[in-house]
């Protein structure tokens, strides 16, 4: 997510940084190139144009010119600017009002839409809501059927539509049913097609004149660049969006889109869909955004994922096995387990600032199936050797390699991280070395 355009500000940014003063040729030079690197990102053309006229009027200032550090001026300055052009601040679902609430998500075929309702069903129960899944695209019976089964996982009500049924008689049908069953949000699935028609747009025209949904959120395709800002400005034109999810947004090492959308539809992106799992969609930060795309990564959003995933009641369980030297190579692959939960290691490390910049530079090159191989170890011991590590000598050694599909020597690396880790945990959750404890509820990271 947005690597190209956080490599070419950073190699910008770090020229500028070795000027004691900058002069106005120094900033015209940074300016020109930060413009080309948001035309290659595939943002909007014009709102390149406004945002780094935007910048040189700061960028002019006496606040750069007379400061001590005007090269970090100027990325403070990138930064805010980066954050406006983003919506300044979260926007939130808007839940008020009469229930059930219907929720109506538009888009064109294959922006996924339909994985997005299952997403933001799960995202609605996190908030103690009631969801109520409707699948209004008779025109795919996939569609329907894909529904169905995301409502059996996420255990949330399906309204029972048909390919025979008219799309409005199916969202004022299901008013009714999402009562019956309890529920106060209706996730309205719509129908798309491989481009934007006048039958497509008349339909959901229909069902926003009868349902009159509290939100119309557009779900577009990240990857698309300039075409999804298209998209969006058309069905804003027709519609009037009141928000905007990005799906693919993992799949997005440019980000024009994301940079694009509020300034020429004037709507808020609500959130991003980062990968294929349910629990892969985030509210969408601008603030924290920005930090990403300077590669001061996003703290923040990375605590609200660790509290998510870990439990309270686990962590305070770990405190105790560390002070009392319990910590068994059971609990490392718990721990292993639940990292992997939070996302793909690319994406954790990427929250962490300066990472992306280890990365850059080649010294940081996380490996995901170093995690797989290291739980394969672990599965291939025996109880009494998870529990017992100073048991394992050499000939079990050559046996849970052989289980697992390893060698020895990652068998041997893997004890030896397993005990160096296991006695800086024993110290932090002490308060040793420095004083420092691990954190109420915390998220000790095993590697």
């Amino acid at each position: 997510m947005f690597e190209n355009l956080t490599e070419k500000f950073n190699r910008t940014f770090k020229r500028l940084r070795g000027q004691g003063k900058l002069s106005e040729k120094n900033i015209k030079d940074a300016l020109r190139e930060v413009r080309l690197a948001l035309l290659e990102a595939d943002v909007n053309y014009k709102v390149a144009k406004q945002f780094v006229a935007a910048l040189a009027e700061r960028a002019a200032g006496s606040e750069v010119m007379e400061s001590l550090t005007p090269g970090q001026q100027v990325v403070k300055i990138v930064r805010d600017s980066l954050t406006e052009l983003m919506g300044s601040e979260a926007t939130p679902l808007e839940l008020t009002g009469r229930t059930p609430l219907p929720l109506m998500l538009v888009g064109l075929q294959g922006s996924g839409k339909t994985t997005t309702a299952g997403k933001l069903a799960l995202h609605l129960k996190e908030l103690n809501r009631k969801p109520c899944l409707v699948p209004a695209d008779v025109y795919r019976p996939a569609a329907i059927d894909q529904l169905v089964v995301l409502g059996n996982q996420l255990e949330v009500p399906v309204f029972p539509s048909t390919t025979q049924m008219d799309p409005v008689e199916i969202g004022t049908s299901a008013l009714g049913f999402a009562s019956q069953q309890g529920c106060d949000v209706l996730i309205l699935d719509t129908a798309g097609r491989l481009h934007i028609d006048s039958e497509l747009m008349n339909e959901l025209e229909r069902l926003k004149a009868k349902l009159d949904p509290r939100e119309i959120l557009l779900v577009a395709d990240a990857m698309t660049g300039q075409d999804a800002v298209q998209v969006a400005e058309a069905f804003n034109q027709t519609l009037d969006l009141t928000g905007i999810i990005l799906s693919k947004m993992d799949g997005d090492a440019r980000g024009g889109a994301a940079l694009s959308m509020r300034t020429v539809t004037g709507k808020p992106i609500k959130f991003c869909g980062i990968g294929e799992k349910l629990d892969a969609l985030e509210a969408f930060h601008p603030e924290r955004m920005a930090s990403r795309i300077l590669g001061m990564g996003d703290v923040l959003s990375l605590i609200e994922k660790a509290e998510k995933t870990f439990d309270a009641t686990q962590a305070q369980e770990l405190q105790e096995k560390l002070l009392k030297d319990t910590f068994t190579l059971e609990d490392f692959r718990d721990q292993l387990q639940q990292i992997k939960r939070m996302g793909s290691l690319e994406q954790i490390l990427g929250m962490l600032p300066g990472m992306g910049k280890m990365k850059q530079l080649g010294h940081l090159q996380p490996d995901e199936q170093e995690l797989v191989r290291t739980e394969a170890i672990i599965n291939s011991m025996t109880p009494e050797e998870r529990r017992k590590h100073t048991i394992i000598n050499a000939s079990r050694r050559k046996r849970i390699a052989k289980g697992s599909g390893t060698s020895v020597q990652e068998v041997n690396k893997l004890l030896k991280n397993y005990t160096q880790m296991r006695k800086m945990l024993q110290e932090l959750s002490k308060g040793g070395k420095g004083g420092m404890r691990l954190p109420r509820g915390g998220m000790p990271l095993p590697f």
